[in-house]
């Protein structure tokens, strides 16, 4: 590529912020609170998430710079540490990872449209979301051009919400935003930990932005601003649509709203029809980020399918004859995701995702130990994780902390995330044997 057409600073900001921001900040409020205990927790739990996802980018990118291939964290833990543990994590991000961020987009969907059109029958929930679900993977299925389409469209107007809520509901709101502690409770606060956990599917998408580096004009200077500046941006809009919620629905209610926070908060700042108007742009935005990830998430079967590490390649590698679409590998995962929207709910849900591919993100992260072994220090001109190891040790450390909180807080669910991505080793090596006949 010419320099002339490599990707100026302002266009990488733009593109970490277009990556990250989704629906999390709507949905996740009420989470985030009940977890932390009360306000000053809560937004110390989003503050942290941030700074985890942002020394975690700046520590990636120069992971994906020193071993340049594509495929992101599959193939950065395949290099380092050897090729199970490569297939490990693309075997969970095809059946845990991205199937549980199709399904809980589609459940708070549905359960905000229903809010939107003011019908109380919460058991048209499900049916809704797996409606909404089989209509986009069905898109995705017939042309990837369609998806596209969708995802342009939706992109622009994620970010009217956040605004708008960011900045009115400081002005205009009235309730207590800091030192509110919930009431008293017969099941206690889980903990900082799961708090920030349940902010990191808010932060969901960083991990992206280490595949700007070959796009980038002089990539060692603008790849980390665009990190720094780009995820910074995120953290001050993610509090400050924290804080106004505060300042508008009060907390206890918040706690019982959930990912109905942002919409009910909507109505008392404009009334009835700004309010709607409002949420419409909330629901516009998890559709959007509900394409986004089934446009990108159903090819990974087809991508390790290619290189014959998934079960029954010759059927998940064919592209369909006439859609050119992997379409064998879309209709895996809205399977598993449909499975999961009809026995979870979307908060347990996301836990699960989150937990076990920060199990992985801590394992790359370390592994820039290894690539500072094998590779050296980066010379001048190229990419290096700046303050290094502190910025790597907060990513790291970061990461098994709150993997470890999961753990005593939720064990069951962090059992069944662990299993099933130790289920993937037999796996592997019988594939592995297979290949070799």
């Amino acid at each position: 590529m010419s320099t002339s057409a490599k990707l100026k600073i302002w266009t990488a900001i733009s593109v970490v912020i277009g990556c990250v921001i989704g629906s999390g900040v709507f949905v996740k409020p009420g989470r985030v609170l009940i977890a932390a205990g009360d306000s000053n927790s809560a937004l110390l739990a989003w503050l942290c998430g941030g700074l985890i996802s942002l020394a975690g980018g700046l520590t990636l990118a120069e992971i994906s710079s020193r071993i340049p291939k594509t495929g992101g964290i599959y193939v950065y833990l395949e290099e380092l540490f050897g090729k199970v543990w490569g297939f490990m994590c693309g075997w969970v991000q095809a059946l845990i990872y991205g199937p549980a961020l199709m399904s809980a987009l589609s459940l708070y969907f549905a359960s905000l449209l229903l809010q939107f059109m003011a019908i109380q029958d919460t058991s048209l929930i499900k049916p809704i979301a797996l409606l909404t679900l089989f209509t986009l993977a069905s898109a995705t299925a017939y042309s990837t051009a369609c998806g596209a389409i969708i995802q342009n469209l939706t992109t622009f107007i994620k970010l009217i919400p956040i605004a708008i809520l960011g900045i009115v509901g400081l002005v205009m709101g009235e309730a207590p935003i800091f030192n509110v502690t919930l009431p008293a409770s017969d099941v206690p606060a889980a903990g900082m930990g799961v708090a920030i956990l349940s902010t990191l599917w808010a932060y969901d998408g960083w991990v992206q932005v280490s595949n700007l580096a070959g796009e980038l004009e002089n990539p060692s200077k603008n790849l980390p601003r665009a990190i720094i500046f780009g995820l910074t941006g995120v953290i001050i809009a993610y509090i400050l649509v924290n804080m106004s919620l505060f300042h508008v629905v009060p907390v206890e209610q918040i706690t019982l709203l959930n990912e109905k926070t942002a919409s009910v908060a909507a109505e008392t700042l404009f009334g009835p029809f700004g309010g709607k108007a409002l949420s419409l742009g909330i629901l516009i935005s998890i559709f959007g980020c509900l394409n986004g990830n089934i446009l990108t998430l159903t090819r990974v079967p087809y991508a390790m399918a290619e290189r014959k590490a998934f079960p029954f390649s010759s059927f998940f590698s064919v592209l369909h004859s006439k859609f050119k679409t992997p379409v064998n590998s879309i209709v895996l995962k809205t399977i598993i995701a449909s499975i999961m929207i009809l026995l979870l709910n979307p908060d347990r849900i996301t836990d699960i995702a989150m937990f076990i591919m920060y199990l992985f993100y801590a394992l790359a992260f370390a592994g820039i130990v290894i690539v500072r072994r094998k590779f050296g220090v980066p010379e001048k001109g190229n990419y290096k994780v700046p303050f290094y190891p502190v910025i790597p040790a907060i990513a790291c450390f970061g990461s098994l902390y709150i993997c470890y909180s999961m753990c005593t807080q939720q064990p069951l669910d962090a059992a069944i995330s662990i299993l099933v991505a130790l289920s993937g080793v037999p796996v592997f090596y019988y594939l592995q044997k297979k290949n070799l006949k």
